[in-house]
């Protein structure tokens, strides 16, 4: 297992509030003991009430900033979070795949918890056509599930069609999060092989901003300090919970 200094990069969204996008990921890192790296997709007006306007960066500003990170040292784990349109979506896909990125987390941030489109339309085919296929562990919440799979869920024994749906798209994990689900939220986890049932207590005050944001870097940490990917997800529910 690595020591302190393993590093994670986060390629998100600036979020002012400083709940959700990058600024969350870089708390969760260094909560976990390690170093992290990030890059801006997209400048977000918004506050812990919603999000009010978004402005994304050029995908040569984004290049820019991602080849300037990995050029200095791979990271041992990349998170994605929003991604805004489809150029940007390419942008990322091309470097990781350039620089061989192995541990992916993605958090397929398409709404806002307050409803915001933060993905366009052409962007989330190309995050089904090209990040999926390098994609480690996916995060998606029950409706970015039914998005991106095509599978409505509309009890819980549709997540295991709609997670074999993802693992067919290139997903090597699935997480499906269940903090929608009525009653106590329960998240589904999906290797192609098993499947896993993790319960939990819901976070106290309701749809809390930023908490899905905090979950994937959680896990993307653990993956960085050379945890196995249900650990890290177990260990990233229990900080959830703290």
């Amino acid at each position: 297992m690595k020591n302190a200094t393993s590093t994670a990069l986060t390629v998100a969204g600036f979020d002012p509030s400083g709940g959700a996008g990058l600024q969350a990921d870089l708390k969760t890192f260094s909560a976990f003991g390690v170093s992290g790296k990030s890059v801006a997709t997209s400048i977000t007006i918004q506050n812990t009430v919603g999000v009010e306007g978004i402005h994304n960066i050029s995908p040569e500003v984004v290049e820019q900033q991602l080849k300037a990170i990995l050029t200095d040292g791979k990271p041992d784990a990349v998170k994605t979070g929003m991604l805004g349109n489809e150029l940007i979506v390419e942008t990322v896909v091309r470097l990781l795949r350039r620089y061989r990125i192995k541990k992916i987390v993605v958090d397929p941030v398409i709404y806002s918890s307050s409803g915001k489109s933060l993905l366009s339309l052409a962007g989330i085919q190309a995050m089904k056509k090209e990040l999926l296929p390098i994609t480690f562990l996916l995060t998606p919440n029950l409706n970015e599930t039914e998005i991106l799979s095509g599978v409505k869920i509309r009890q819980p024994s549709d997540r295991i069609r709609a997670a074999r749906a993802l693992i067919k798209m290139g997903a090597k994990n699935i997480l499906i999060k269940g903090g929608h689900l009525k009653g106590k939220p329960q998240d589904f986890f999906f290797d192609g092989k098993r499947s896993l049932c993790l319960n939990a207590d819901r976070v106290a005050g309701g749809d809390v901003h930023g908490t899905g944001c905090t979950l994937a870097s959680a896990i993307t940490a653990g993956l960085a300090k050379g945890k196995s990917t249900v650990v890290a997800v177990k260990e990233a529910k229990e900080f959830i919970g703290l």
